[in-house]
């Protein structure tokens, strides 16, 4: 017996369709690729909350292709791009081409997160909260802000998706990453970690660093040296609340270098 859809079945059925065919448009068009497979792609958008009954897998594998890819091409890039660089410069350009905020970034400005598949609740507020925090550090923050993992996870799912998609060639698949990732950090703008640079002062300086730790009430971590302070609050992680309290205490410290520049090693 034949099974007849109903008017209403068969309306959300074209829907579904036509949110398919402009998905797949607009990715297509945004990334500079056309997909042979275009069941990859639907796989690279799909999260592991989003449980259905289908046929599509979550992005988890093809996140874990892409991001060794990506790597691979980064690091080929600047290995030629980049001959003098030592290999502890050659790393520090790298992951910060290819760290979880850069990714996100990547992500926010190709609208990748209004194709996800999941069920996030806090997914949106999260988004919303790092695109405003992207306007205070408009390349890098350095680990001042939270990006959400989930936004690099669907941009190293694509690259994953791309690379099997065009028969695992390197060459295709760094065409579309080249452009992707634009601007690039180069070693003329890749900022220092806030700690290290904190730190590196104080040793110059014969500073010890003491450390108040009330995170797990407050949300915040107080660093101190010499008669220079900083405090950082961030509830969500205590890596980038003390991120934000050296960050702080190495601008009070430049501040105070502009007017007694003599007094201090910098």
């Amino acid at each position: 017996m034949d099974l007849q859809l109903d008017e209403s079945e068969n309306r959300d059925l074209n829907k579904v369709t036509l949110e398919w065919k402009k998905f797949v448009e607009e990715v297509q068009d945004a990334v500079g690729y056309e997909f042979k497979n275009v069941n990859l792609l639907y796989q690279a958008f799909t999260h592991p909350s989003f449980h259905r009954e289908d046929k599509y897998e979550s992005y988890e594998r093809l996140e874990y292709v892409g991001d060794s890819v990506l790597n691979m091409l980064i690091a080929k890039f600047h290995y030629f791009l980049h001959p003098d660089l030592a290999p502890g410069q050659l790393t520090r350009l790298r992951a910060a081409n290819v760290d979880t905020e850069k990714l996100a970034r990547v992500a926010i400005r190709y609208d990748f997160h209004k194709y996800l598949r999941h069920k996030k609740p806090l997914f949106k507020s999260q988004v919303e909260e790092f695109k405003d925090a992207m306007f205070e550090y408009p390349l890098h923050s350095t680990g001042l802000i939270d990006p959400p993992k989930v936004l690099a996870d669907v941009v190293e799912s694509l690259i994953g998706a791309i690379y099997i998609d065009c028969n695992f060639s390197m060459d295709i698949t760094w065409q579309v990453v080249e452009n992707l990732l634009q601007p690039m950090i180069t070693p003329e703008n890749l900022e220092t970690h806030p700690v290290t640079k904190f730190y590196e002062v104080c040793q110059r300086n014969g500073w010890s660093v003491k450390l108040i730790d009330t995170w797990e009430k407050t949300g915040e971590i107080e660093v101190f040296a010499g008669e220079f302070a900083g405090k950082g609050k961030f509830s969500g992680k205590k890596l980038i609340a003390l991120n934000r309290a050296a960050h702080n205490a190495y601008c009070e410290i430049v501040r105070n270098l502009k007017t007694t520049c003599n007094d201090y090693n910098f």
